[in-house]
């Protein structure tokens, strides 16, 4: 299948674009930054050039990749978010029913589900996060714009049958916190994979079974994370003493953590459930938390990456980006 992959540059896209070659796809990669996975260079805001690119290139189905992201925030105004990350969104899903598509993946962000109330961890209890929570509230121009491409595909959906697939994505960034400092990077991944992260391997995987399974399901709508370990039982201990209750499960995590000189959270204040993604597509990430403490305990590398030094693709676009809003 002839595959528009968006993003091909940035980390998502660089490790997809590989794997959906090996799986005997054919990858056209469009970014506004170049790379090795990209062929196209430009904007999806620029509704000209998918047109021709959907008409020189023979494309066949999109994998939505491409976004301005959280960080991006610091960088470019509010338009810029709208323009990419919706109208971008939107010349996506009305090329691809204009050229017959039957299968339509993007790209989400978990995100999109936190709202202040949430990122203040005002609740006494860790929040329990699927599908079904609501109602959303983004507590940011990146939320909102995810959140109403989101609707856009659930609409084409709808209307149009195209067989749309939306991929709420955990964190699987490479790069540190912008926000928190304490613990230092690499602790504070592995904590994440507690409650909210991934791999961008698993990411990737999960994208592929999206594509291959879209035709099946229609509308679909997933979170993609680490499976946690802990149950909705568990939220009032998480948020009271969440290192006891990872003690439970596991009870060397502390002793191998101090081997690191790593310190296990003391309170989670909300959790990602990703078991509806196994439910209905039987996807499950390879990589969890117990991944991490093996690693530490044998003595090998990471199972994740961390590049404190990583650059975001927008940064080498942004002429084309700012330019989109003239």
């Amino acid at each position: 299948m002839k595959l528009l992959l968006t993003g091909s540059t940035g980390w998502l896209g660089r490790h997809l674009a590989p794997l959906l070659e090996a799986s005997d796809h054919s990858v056209l990669g469009l970014d506004v930054a170049p790379g090795p996975f990209t062929h196209v260079i430009g904007t999806v805001a620029d509704r000209a050039l998918i047109d021709r690119t959907f008409a020189d290139h023979g494309i066949e189905a999109v994998i939505h990749a491409g976004a301005l992201h959280k960080p991006d925030i610091a960088r470019f105004p509010r338009q810029a978010f709208i323009d990419t990350n919706v109208t971008g969104t939107l010349n996506l899903l009305e090329a691809a029913v204009a050229a017959g598509h039957d299968r339509f993946v993007m790209t989400s962000t978990t995100s999109l589900m936190i709202s202040q109330a949430i990122r203040d961890e005002a609740s006494p209890k860790a929040v329990w996060l699927d599908e079904d929570h609501g109602p959303l509230a983004p507590r940011n121009i990146y939320g909102v714009t995810k959140l109403a491409a989101e609707g856009l595909c659930r609409q084409f959906a709808l209307e149009t049958g195209l067989n749309c697939i939306v991929l709420r994505t955990s964190r699987f960034f490479p790069e540190d916190d912008d926000t928190l400092s304490d613990p230092p990077p690499e602790n504070l991944k592995a904590n994440e994979f507690l409650h909210r992260r991934l791999t961008v391997e698993d990411t990737a995987r999960a994208h592929l079974v999206a594509l291959e399974k879209a035709a099946d399901v229609g509308f679909g709508l997933y979170i993609v994370s680490a499976l946690s370990p802990f149950a909705r039982s568990d939220c009032a201990a998480l948020k009271r003493d969440a290192a006891a209750v990872i003690r439970q499960h596991f009870p060397d995590a502390a002793d191998l953590y101090a081997s690191r000189g790593w310190r296990l959270p003391q309170q989670i204040g909300r959790v990602y459930d990703a078991s509806r993604i196994e439910r209905d597509l039987g996807f499950r990430c390879e990589t969890d938390f117990a991944a991490v403490l093996e690693a530490l305990r044998s003595g090998t590398a990471m199972p994740f990456a961390h590049d404190g030094g990583f650059r975001s693709p927008s940064l080498d676009g942004r002429a084309l980006i700012e330019g989109a809003r003239r």
